[in-house]
């Protein structure tokens, strides 16, 4: 048993040798062998990604190395497109002065994180240099709005307020001097076809006394005569002259009616022709409504829609109601919510199936508790009416009628 125990253990001292030999020649292996230094050299370095890009276009930025910083924050975004990365990418493109770019890239950003702020703030800098004034001043208010005290957004809404103002009065200080134009020129021509020009009337005074140089002494009945002959010649004169004037007075009044029923006509077709186009330009604008897809998207079109509830309601209708969350998020406004509302009501008794899942999926919108619960009052009676007026009306199924009064409770209206 001892030997055999002996053996064992020669044995078992002489396997452990072996194998301590074996690591000890493959760790010399590994460290001997230049390939295995390389690659473990090559692997504990650091490898590029969108986060050390990033950082590093920020370290160009700061340099004032725009063109470099770019060049980093665009293998970022190859890596990782992100809101920040197109962000700072857009800020480097406005300080080169390249503005579409610039615009584009913040676009990009906003597609990736509708609320973030820079993103609109640099895309209302970027329009503001493209003469997009209007749209700069609804980035600046929709900034405004996500961080009301931040006083660098408030000056910037301001002054892109102010510059739209200013080509708004522009545009129609040209387009009253335009009309003033056409229509002087009407009257013009219509005064020439009804001969209408007028001259003034030279007064003729005919002086009497003796003649100078040679006289001659005239017989008073010869000198009788002539006073006559002179009396009926300056009376036929005065009758002609009164008769003139008669004519000129009547030309007059005929070029003034005229003139008047021209610019009767031309304001009539000038309206005609602006009902039409107003016609023709909300069909065209409800054939291209495009469905959108963040809370800034809506908000824009519907104040472009403002005071054309049908529009309105087709860009509504354009959006599925279960997709109202996703694209507000914590966005929705108090007056955003009460229009939409006011628009439901105006086609609940068509669609009303379609205006009940609305009203259900607004609820959903995160945060809707708190702006319900922050109406002012005067929305809130506005909201009471629609839903007593509207929505539970006479003319409302029951099985509507059921969940609206649900949904009452949830619009903070009380039974």
């Amino acid at each position: 048993m001892l030997d055999s125990a002996s053996q064992n253990t020669g044995l078992g001292s002489s396997r452990r040798d072996t194998l301590s030999f074996d690591n000890a020649r493959s760790n010399s292996r590994q460290y001997n062998d230049p390939f295995s230094r390389v690659t473990s050299s090559f692997v504990s370095e650091d490898i590029p990604d969108a986060v050390s890009e990033k950082d590093l276009g920020n370290e160009y930025f700061k340099q004032k190395k725009y063109k470099e910083a770019i060049d980093c924050y665009s293998r970022s975004i190859a890596f990782s497109p992100t809101a920040v990365a197109y962000a700072n990418r857009a800020m480097a493109y406005i300080k080169l002065r390249r503005f579409q770019e610039a615009e584009d890239d913040c676009t990009e950003a906003l597609n990736l994180d509708d609320r973030y702020i820079k993103a609109y703030s640099r895309r209302a800098t970027s329009r503001k240099e493209l003469a997009k004034f209007k749209e700069s001043m609804e980035d600046a208010e929709f900034a405004l709005r996500l961080e009301p005290n931040n006083q660098e957004i408030k000056k910037q809404h301001a002054d892109a307020k102010s510059l739209y103002d200013k080509a708004m009065l522009d545009k129609v200080s040209g387009a009253l001097k335009s009309t003033v134009k056409g229509t002087q020129k009407e009257v013009k021509l219509d005064t020439k076809k009804n001969g209408g020009s007028i001259h003034p009337i030279s007064h003729i005074t005919q002086k009497s006394g003796p003649a100078k140089g040679n006289e001659q002494q005239i017989p008073a009945k010869e000198s009788y005569i002539m006073e006559e002959v002179d009396s009926n010649k300056i009376r036929s004169r005065a009758q002609r002259q009164e008769a003139d004037g008669s004519s000129s007075s009547n030309n007059v009044q005929h070029v003034k009616r005229n003139q008047k029923g021209s610019k009767q006509h031309v304001q009539t077709s000038i309206q005609q022709l602006a009902s039409r186009a107003a016609s023709l330009a909300t069909a065209e604008a409800a054939k291209n409504i495009t469905p959108p897809t963040t809370a800034y998207q809506f908000e824009v079109s519907w104040r472009g829609f403002s005071g054309d509830r049908s529009l309105q309601t087709c860009l509504l209708k354009a959006i599925s109601p279960h997709e109202l969350p996703k694209i507000f998020k914590n966005a929705l406004s108090t007056a955003l919510l009460i229009d939409i509302i006011k628009c439901v009501a105006s086609f609940f008794n068509e669609q009303m199936d379609l205006a009940v899942s609305y009203m259900e999926h607004l609820t959903k919108v995160p945060r809707f508790d708190m702006i319900v619960m922050c109406l002012p009052s005067t929305d809130k009676d506005d909201l009471r009416k629609i839903w007593d007026e509207v929505f539970c009306g006479e003319a409302t199924p029951m099985e509507f009628a059921e969940i609206l009064d649900n949904l009452r409770l949830k619009y903070c209206l009380g039974q």
